[in-house]
């Protein structure tokens, strides 16, 4: 049996009017596991996220409040079915960002992380670099994205970016 992750990052809330898509929170309440890469702002979100219904596994962000700093770690690894997956914030710059977190995170068969904003997947040699981009902040991306991925049940992780609009 295949588990399904739904993955956000820089939700950056509550601000205004702002608040995650419909189309963002229906596929969060369908996963099996969320991961947030970071920067809820409140800890009232992450409560909020945690209320949606499956497990959330997160980081902090650099514009998180003490309180978020307090509930979680700046850097995890994630155990998600046979597939463990790293998690940190801000990866660095990206000359050399794929060689950098396989080396920090050599158990792990993938990286999720957040910061920028912008949507990527890189894959080399079975590891994988995931940033989902933003559901609530596009900043100077097209559109608002989020991410899945499925884990197979013998550890194979294959990600997807979703246009959120």
């Amino acid at each position: 049996m295949s588990l399904l992750l739904a993955i956000i990052s820089d939700t950056h809330l509550p601000r205004g009017a702002r608040a995650l898509p419909a189309a963002c929170v229906e596929r969060l309440r369908a996963a099996d596991l969320i991961l947030h890469a970071g920067d809820f702002v409140t800890a009232g979100v992450l409560a909020d996220l945690q209320a949606l219904g499956p497990p959330v596994e997160a980081v902090h962000g650099n514009v998180d409040e003490h309180e978020v700093r307090a509930l979680l770690p700046s850097a995890r690894l994630v155990r998600a079915g046979a597939a463990r997956i790293a998690m940190v914030h801000d990866a660095g710059p990206s000359r050399r960002r794929l060689e950098r977190m396989r080396a920090r995170f050599p158990e792990a068969a993938a990286l999720v992380y957040g910061h920028s904003h912008i949507p990527l997947h890189e894959e080399h040699d079975g590891f994988h670099l995931f940033n989902p981009g933003s559901p609530t902040d596009r900043r100077r991306q097209p559109t608002h994205t989020m991410g899945q991925a499925r884990i197979g049940e013998n550890g194979a992780v294959s990600f997807e970016l979703i246009d959120l609009g």
